[in-house]
């Protein structure tokens, strides 16, 4: 049996299935309820942002997964 952690809460992650219950986001595994943190955290900063650039969201997401590895949390804006 493969158990993954989470890279954000520290949770394991029984029987990891990729885009299914874990995600391998900026070069770290995030679990299913971290990435919806990490999307409501970011989408108020997304939806103001003109124009848009890939360029700019990848920095976003690497920055604020960065930061919640510190703290164990994302940061509601």
């Amino acid at each position: 049996m493969k158990t993954l952690t989470c890279d954000v809460c520290k949770k394991n992650i029984s029987q990891p299935v990729a885009g299914r219950n874990y995600f391998h986001l900026a070069h770290r595994e995030l679990c299913e309820s971290c990435k919806d943190q990490l999307e409501l955290s970011l989408k108020p900063v997304i939806r103001t942002k003109q124009p848009f650039t890939y360029e700019w969201y990848d920095r976003l997401v690497k920055d604020a997964i960065e930061k919640a590895m510190q703290t164990g949390k994302f940061e509601t804006r």
